[in-house]
């Protein structure tokens, strides 16, 4: 249930020159999952919508959350000026995330052909060969898509995509998994982005969890579409990453093209704030 409760800021660090580490504590971490998302309120009168930030970790008492975000404009950099002991506002939780009971359903039985088991659903996820894909500001959202795969008794690999060394959460993502690293001016692992590191380390992944600019998740949908063509299946789940407005669908300013026609409109369209941000890739137009 989306609600707006009154939070405090437990920690706040600067971790680059642009990137924040943000711990709030609040009841919503009780209810958070992996690939799910909040809206941060600034103090300002002239600033009416909060700011949308991704779930980067849930504390494991499940009494805080952690956002990791970017300075982007004049709301989020007030937003870095938060200081521990700050009482903040926040709507929450938003979005449908990483879904693994969908992962397995789709991997399983295509089409909710069948309904499984959650012993089923565990065994199948455990047997699948799971790779997280993320790129600049959306690699904060694999961190606890890592750590809930890990509870699960998965041992997901990660693939993250910086610009240059300055590799923000490479070390909180290593406790959950390998971790490959591209970066694009060749000074790390591989030269390029995340799909030459996966290339590069032979990866064959079954799953692909991403989250990350519209070029890489539109790279990753045809290659999991190609992948599929020439025999082996890979199915890839993509975050989508878009300026959101209200963050609860009322204001349709969020909106990504489906192959399918949507039952509420009747038109091609998801609510990426709403249906998403996580989506299944062979679902999308992109």
């Amino acid at each position: 249930m989306k609600k707006k409760e009154k939070a405090k800021i437990i920690s706040q660090n600067k971790i680059t020159d642009d990137i924040y580490d943000l711990w709030i504590k609040t009841d919503m971490a009780k209810s958070a999952h992996c690939g799910q998302f909040v809206g941060v309120y600034t103090k300002s009168a002239d600033k009416l919508l909060p700011r949308p930030i991704s779930i980067c970790e849930i504390s494991d008492d499940y009494a805080a959350i952690r956002l990791v975000y970017r300075t982007a404009g004049k709301g989020t950099e007030e937003i870095s000026r938060f200081k521990a002991g700050d009482d903040v506002y926040i709507l929450g939780v938003l979005g449908n995330g990483y879904e693994f009971d969908k992962i397995a359903t789709v991997m399983t039985a295509p089409g909710n052909a069948k309904e499984l088991s959650d012993t089923e659903k565990l065994l199948a996820l455990m047997d699948l060969n799971i790779v997280l894909m993320g790129g600049g500001i959306g690699i904060p959202p694999m961190l606890e898509t890592a750590k809930e795969l890990k509870a699960h008794g998965c041992e997901p690999v990660s693939i993250l995509g910086y610009r240059d060394s300055n590799m923000f959460l490479k070390d909180d993502l290593t406790r959950y998994g390998a971790v490959y690293i591209a970066t694009e001016d060749g000074s790390l692992g591989t030269r390029g982005n995340v799909l030459d590191a996966l290339k590069a380390n032979k990866l064959n992944p079954d799953i692909i969890l991403s989250c990350g600019p519209m070029p890489m998740l539109k790279a990753i949908a045809r290659y999991s579409k190609t992948e599929t063509e020439n025999g082996h299946r890979t199915e890839a789940f993509l975050s989508l990453e878009e300026r959101m407005a209200c963050g609860v669908g009322a204001c349709l300013g969020c909106v990504t093209r489906t192959k399918e026609r949507d039952a509420h409109s009747n038109v091609k369209n998801a609510r990426i704030c709403t249906d998403g941000p996580v989506f299944l890739a062979s679902e999308l137009e992109l």
